[in-house]
């Protein structure tokens, strides 16, 4: 199948979580907010995800969804980071977030260095030939960020529908379904409800 590699620091969803902890979280307001919400759009405020999942995006003229970016714990999203417009911060899961105000904003400089490179991260996923390494790619790292280790593989453990994927990687919803069933047809995936556990090879090559 196609190469693990991923461009950029790979470590830096480790790196947002270790840093999650250096500013105390029970000091912090906290929000809660359900699934499928908006977060508000508050220009003095930095959310910190402590739990759950977000999606960052925008829409074209037309209405097309952009995502921007996937984010989890450890991460900071907020509208202060971007200059996109329109834009929206939505919860892919129930999330519970900590808020920054901007006195904090310097004791996170390493979670907005990781917001950095996962954005830059993902746009070079986004522009990778062919569509099915771009989808590979896309799924490889859906996996290092949101996956955990299971009997048959790496779990996504994240609902991101067909139609999402497409979103995200500039395609169509058609084409992520036929390129999922070729990665399940190869054994290069396993379907588990409505997830996705990628069978990664071994060190040795082996899956």
């Amino acid at each position: 199948m196609y190469s693990t590699n991923r461009p950029g620091n790979s470590n830096f969803s480790q790196n947002a979580n270790n840093n999650a902890n250096n500013t105390n979280s029970s000091s912090l307001p906290q929000r809660l907010f359900t699934r499928r919400e908006v977060i508000p759009p508050r220009n003095d405020v930095l959310w910190r995800i402590e739990r759950g999942a977000i999606r960052t995006l925008t829409w074209s003229e037309d209405g097309a969804f952009i995502t921007l970016g996937y984010w989890g714990p450890g991460d900071l999203v907020g509208y202060p980071l971007s200059r996109v417009k329109p834009y929206q911060i939505e919860c892919l899961t129930s999330v519970e977030v900590s808020v920054l105000p901007p006195q904090m904003w310097q004791q996170d400089v390493e979670a907005l260095i990781s917001h950095i490179q996962q954005s830059e991260e993902l746009l070079s996923i986004v522009h990778r030939k062919p569509i099915s390494l771009r989808l590979w790619q896309f799924l490889v790292w859906l996996g290092e960020k949101f996956g955990r280790e299971v009997e048959q593989g790496k779990l996504i453990d994240l609902n991101v529908t067909h139609q999402e994927m497409a979103e995200v990687l500039n395609t169509t919803r058609v084409t992520v379904t036929r390129l999922l069933q070729q990665f399940e047809d190869e054994q290069n995936i396993v379907r588990h409800k409505r997830r996705i556990i990628l069978r990664l090879p071994n060190k040795d090559g082996r899956k």
